[in-house]
Order: structure tokens, then C-alpha cells, then sequence
């Protein structure tokens, strides 16, 4: 295949302080390019993402079946191979082998950014351990997504990926944010969101601040807003659905006004890729 624009020799756009030394060391070598995809809406990824799939000897995808309907759609033939939490260490060797004879490869996850809170960041070590090439094709990501439309501060956060399955994991986590000031940020499955939501009151109290936005970029996207008592109730009167990101306010911030739960935060949705009203 070959080299994407804007590549550059070998190291398929890398840079930084040690720069000229890999591109040295790994002259002729293929690059690891890790790729943004949609988190519903096809249309939100870059073109740069497309010609890397379009351009890759090989398109890791954590779930290959959804990955092919991406590629589909924008007329993108490649060799796709599964690259998931349960393979990825048995895989990596394969992928190291593939780049250091010159292959490029892409990776993508379901949705998202790939390595944040989804496989690759053990491959990306191992990548970088070798001395080849790795590069990021920026794009997007339901953290970035969500921390910037909930309406809490996005100027200091933290993210700790998925709450914890277990009662007293989850808990003593949640505890463990008493005295953060900064908005904290999760990911949470529909199933388990109300005994999270229960959990987060008792831990750190019915007034916290808190936003769930649900289904991001898609026809029913939402964002609720409210203490954690009001979207406990929310979402005990009409269970969840669809992925989620749960955030957490800081200890000293406060919702403006006293309405009760926010309810939906985004303007009404245009009409999606099929010409599909939004619902309201």
C-alpha cells in the first residue's frame, strides 16, 4: 500500500522530541495508525481516518461486523481482523510483525477513540517498546463529546472509564470523590445505571450535580442535568437505554437555578443521514 499523505518516510507522521532517532531506527517499517470512528452518526470522522482504512494492509476492528458497515458506507475495501479485550494480547505479536515488514495497519474500536477505555493501549506500548511507528488520527470520543455539553466545568476532569460491576467497588470509588473538586467523568451501561445513580446519593449526597448524556450524536441523543436525587428519579421513572456517559460535578459546584431535572440540554437535532426527524 501505499504511504498515506502527509506520511512521510516511514514513520507515517510521527513526531516529538526522539522523532528523527525512530524514524532511523525503523527506516522501511509500517506505521500503527489509530483511528477515531463515529459514535453513531456516520458522518462525524475524518477524511484523514478514511484514507487510513482505505490505504491500510490490514484494519484491526474490535467488532469486525459493525466496522464492515462503516467501511461500507464510504466505499472502503480492506482486510479486516479482529482486535478485541479478549485477543489483544495474543494478537499484538502478529501486528508487530505486520509493521516491522512494512505493512501499515489501522485500528479502530466500536466508536470512539480506540485505547481510551477500549483495546489498543496495550498494543500502543508494545508498538512503541519496538521502536515503530505509532500515530493518532484524532476524531471522535464520548468523553470530549459529553464533558463539553453536560454544562460542568471542562477545565480540569478526570476519567476512570467504566464504573466498577461490583457493589463495593463501585462504592468505595464513588466515596473516594467527596472532596474531588474537579468534574469527574464515566463510562456506565443502561443496565446498571440506577444502582450507580443510587449509589453515587448515599456516597457523596442528594445534591451532587450530575449529567447523563445518553445516545450521542444520534437521533436520540440526551443530555440530563440535575442533582443526583432528580436524575435518580429521572431514570427510575423511565429506565435508560442506548450507551452512556455518566459526570459527576465537582464538591463546590452548583447547578444554576432550582429547576427540578434539566431534562434534555441539546437544541432540537436535524434531520439524521436517512432524513429522519429527531425525536422530541
Amino acid at each position: 500500500m501505499g504511504e498515506l499523505a502527509g506520511g512521510g518516510d516511514a514513520v507515517g507522521g510521527v513526531s516529538g522530541g526522539r522523532g528523527e532517532r525512530v524514524a532511523v531506527a525503523t527506516q522501511g517499517a509500517g506505521t500503527l495508525y489509530l483511528c477515531a470512528t463515529p459514535l453513531g452518526n456516520l458522518g462525524d470522522i475524518t477524511i484523514r481516518a478514511i484514507e487510513a482504512m482505505r490505504q491500510a494492509d490490514v484494519v484491526l476492528a474490535e467488532d469486525t461486523r459493525r466496522s464492515l458497515g462503516l467501511l461500507r458506507h464510504y466505499g472502503v475495501e480492506a482486510r479486516l481482523v479482529s482486535f478485541h479485550d479478549h485477543n489483544e494480547r495474543s494478537r499484538t505479536p502478529q501486528v508487530l510483525d505486520w509493521l516491522s515488514r512494512g505493512m501499515n495497519v489501522a485500528l479502530v474500536s466500536d466508536a470512539g477513540s480506540p485505547g481510551l477505555a477500549d483495546p489498543g493501549y496495550y498494543l500502543v506500548r508494545a508498538v512503541i517498546a519496538a521502536g515503530l511507528p505509532v500515530t493518532v488520527l484524532p476524531g471522535p470520543s464520548a468523553l470530549v463529546a459529553a464533558l463539553t455539553v453536560s454544562g460542568l466545568p471542562a477545565h480540569a476532569f478526570i476519567f476512570q472509564g467504566f464504573v466498577p460491576r461490583k457493589d463495593k467497588a463501585r462504592r468505595d470509588l464513588l466515596a473516594s470523590l467527596r472532596e474531588e473538586e474537579r468534574t469527574a467523568v464515566f463510562y456506565e451501561t443502561p443496565h446498571r445505571l440506577v444502582a450507580t445513580l443510587e449509589t453515587l446519593l448515599d456516597t457523596l449526597g442528594p445534591g451532587r450535580p450530575v449529567a447523563v448524556a445518553r445516545e450521542l450524536t444520534k437521533v436520540f441523543e440526551e443530555i440530563v442535568r440535575g442533582t443526583a436525587a432528580e436524575v435518580l428519579e429521572r431514570f427510575r421513572e423511565r429506565p435508560p437505554r442506548g450507551e452512556m456517559v455518566l459526570l459527576i460535578g465537582g464538591r463546590d459546584f452548583r447547578w444554576p437555578g432550582t429547576e427540578a431535572v434539566r431534562g434534555r440540554g441539546s437544541p432540537p437535532r436535524p434531520p439524521d443521514r436517512n432524513g429522519a426527524e429527531a425525536a422530541t
